[in-house]
């Protein structure tokens, strides 16, 4: 009897692949989990970094908010007066409405984009080292997998206290000469 070449080919990948998957099966991962926005929290720089951040957030957003006030008052005030106006001058304050608002949305568009550039800068350094505790720390401890349990939709609902290295890496981040 005469296998097809398809058949061959796929007993052969699993006759391969057998001896390396129970052998995996045989170990086992070592797994653990992170609270990563309390170790960013208790991180040294972190709340600096944060604070500089928030004010100057709160600056772009006063000025989005001005020129979104300015709009808001000029739309006000063309829809109370556009009934005086002739067609032609009632076209042309429209067209400086649109003009003017698309402005703010350009404006809000680089301060958005200002502001998440100003996030990485001061905050980039310090996630990173965060990650690269964490990953020594994985290594260290033989870890397979490290969950970040303080996302939304992590997929974690319960897990063993004692897998939680969240105080180790606070721990090691806030010691002399880390």
């Amino acid at each position: 009897m005469k296998l097809p070449v398809r058949l061959v080919v796929v007993l052969a990948l699993a006759a391969g692949t057998a001896p390396a998957a129970s052998a995996q099966q045989g170990a086992a991962q070592k797994l653990a989990f992170v609270n990563v926005r309390a170790v960013l929290e208790q991180t040294p720089g972190y709340a600096k970094a944060e604070s500089v951040f928030t004010k100057e957030v709160e600056g772009y957003r006063a000025e989005v908010g001005k020129l979104q006030a300015a709009l808001d008052s000029a739309s006000a005030d063309f829809e109370q007066s556009s009934v005086l106006l002739s067609p032609t001058a009632r076209a042309a304050k429209r067209k400086e409405l649109e003009d003017q608002a698309r402005k703010v949305e350009t404006r809000t568009n680089e301060v958005r984009d200002r502001a998440a550039q100003r996030e990485r800068e001061l905050l980039d350094p310090i996630q990173s080292r965060v990650s690269q505790v964490i990953d020594g720390i994985r290594a260290e401890g033989n870890y397979a997998i490290i969950f970040d349990v303080s996302t939304q939709g992590s997929g974690i609902i319960s897990a063993d206290k004692a897998l939680d290295l969240t105080a180790k890496v606070i721990q090691r981040l806030q010691a002399p000469g880390k």
